[in-house]
């Protein structure tokens, strides 16, 4: 982050609002990554073979294992698109920035590292 702050982007009541261009970069870069990553691990969630033949029985146990890792990686991924949705929503509809819960502004250091968050730290750790 800059560390001179850009007249522009102070609201009317003194507060440094969001950069929306930068937060949309964020949410778009984010967003390519997990979908990358979701394609490459495409092969780790498949089905384990059950082929005694082909593969012995701790073999397999590791495969399942590892495939069950990859599943949860993968539902995160999931969940972490779908906040990317609401976040790009809320950026629409002028709400981004904006703490869900009381309505005060999130400040940017967390906005930057997690472009997603919809509420401010004091809401979220409630």
């Amino acid at each position: 982050m800059d560390a001179i702050v850009s007249l522009s982007r102070l609201g009317h009541d003194g507060l440094m609002e969001p950069d929306l261009d930068a937060a949309r970069k964020r949410l778009a870069e984010r967003k390519t990554d997990l979908e990358s990553m979701s394609a490459l691990s495409a092969e780790a969630r498949a089905p384990v073979t059950l082929d005694q033949q082909s593969v012995g029985r701790l073999s397999r146990m590791d495969a399942m294992q590892q495939q069950a890792m990859a599943e949860a990686q993968e539902r995160s991924r999931k969940r972490d698109l779908v906040r990317i949705e609401m976040a790009e929503r809320r950026l629409a509809d002028g709400d981004y920035g904006w703490c869900a819960d009381c309505g005060e502004a999130i400040p940017e250091k967390r906005l930057a590292i997690d472009p997603m968050a919809e509420k401010c730290v004091r809401c979220a750790s409630t």
